[in-house]
């Protein structure tokens, strides 16, 4: 039986993640932990992250949990989510905080004062269901139609320096990139356990992959 990790850091919506996981995988294992041994020794692991950059990374650095987030993330299929995948890049503009690293770029916030197709200013968060277009192929995209909805919440999103990273985008006021995919690391910045069918389908993609 295979063991999937949710990574508990005190910032998270883990039990929603945890049980939309189980609900697609039955016969996978699904935890909870911060035991930095356990995150080790699972075969697949998901990063969640709810609320400010500032106080994630904080938060995992205090818990000593950082050398085995990074671990994991170069070694088994490994699933950001929102803040879970803005940490994987270098720095956030939110507090000026720098990430893992693990991907080339930065995390910005959305500009006040733009205003959409409607005519009306857009409210910063970004918050709700949005079109999510795929920038190129990926099996963690299989059985999702190009421009399902997902769901958002968020300030901020990443800026990659590298166009090739890329695997997802939206339109909030502005293009922005909303998933990200290199080898054996995807991340997003919705929230497929909120999103529905299209979510679901995302989890499991996930607990199949094999990068």
């Amino acid at each position: 039986m295979q063991t999937i990790a949710v990574i508990d850091y005190g910032m998270g919506n883990l039990r929603s993640v945890a049980k939309a996981i189980e609900h697609v995988a039955p016969g996978a294992r699904v935890i909870i932990t911060h035991d930095p041994a356990a995150i080790r020794s699972a075969d697949r692991v998901v990063f969640p992250g709810q609320g400010a950059m500032p106080d994630c990374m904080r938060e995992m650095t205090a818990s000593g949990l950082r050398d085995a987030v990074l671990e994991a993330a170069a070694s088994k299929p490994f699933l950001g989510i929102c803040v879970g995948m803005q940490m994987l890049f270098e720095v956030s503009e939110e507090g000026d905080t720098p990430g893992l690293g693990l991907f080339a770029g930065s995390v910005v916030r959305f500009p006040t004062g733009k205003v959409g197709a409607d005519g009306l200013i857009l409210k910063v968060p970004h918050m709700g269901w949005n079109e999510v277009y795929q920038a190129r192929a990926h099996p963690l995209w299989q059985g999702i139609a190009d421009a399902s909805r997902f769901y958002f919440v968020h300030s901020f999103y990443p800026v990659p320096k590298a166009a090739t990273v890329s695997v997802g985008e939206s339109d909030y006021g502005l293009h922005f990139v909303c998933a990200v995919a290199r080898d054996n690391i995807f991340g997003v910045q919705f929230h497929p356990e909120k999103s529905h069918q299209a979510g679901l389908n995302m989890f499991t993609n996930f607990a199949s992959w094999n990068p």
